[in-house]
């Protein structure tokens, strides 16, 4: 999508801390971290919400998380432990309409969330 700021970062229209990239995902620092680790991943693909996917997106997905569990591994956070979150909608805190997963540690978290 030409005016979505994830696809632009993606694209490198955009600067970015690049963490990770493929022809399916862009991984790149957050903005405005929450933790000493906060790594975005997001698809290439432009997809506007989780209340966008369907039944096909399936693998797609699964890749991801198993993407962004191997980027929290590689920070050195896999003993410690980690979180993966994904908003959907103002409601849910998604900021940018485009799905992303939240990589995030190196701090102990609380739930609920606040």
């Amino acid at each position: 999508m030409a005016d979505c700021l994830f696809c632009m970062i993606a694209a490198g229209k955009i600067p970015s801390k690049k963490v990770y990239a493929d022809d399916r995902y862009y991984a790149f620092e957050d903005i405005n971290p929450q933790a000493p680790t906060h790594v975005l991943v997001i698809p290439r693909v432009h997809i506007t919400t989780l209340n966008d996917l369907t039944p096909a997106d399936g693998p797609l997905m699964g890749d991801m998380l198993l993407l962004a569990a191997r980027i929290a591994k590689e920070r050195g956070l896999g003993e410690q432990g980690y979180r993966l979150n994904f908003n959907c909608l103002e409601d849910g805190g998604q900021t940018v309409p485009h799905v992303h997963v939240h990589v995030m540690g190196g701090r102990r978290f609380s739930w609920p969330p606040g």
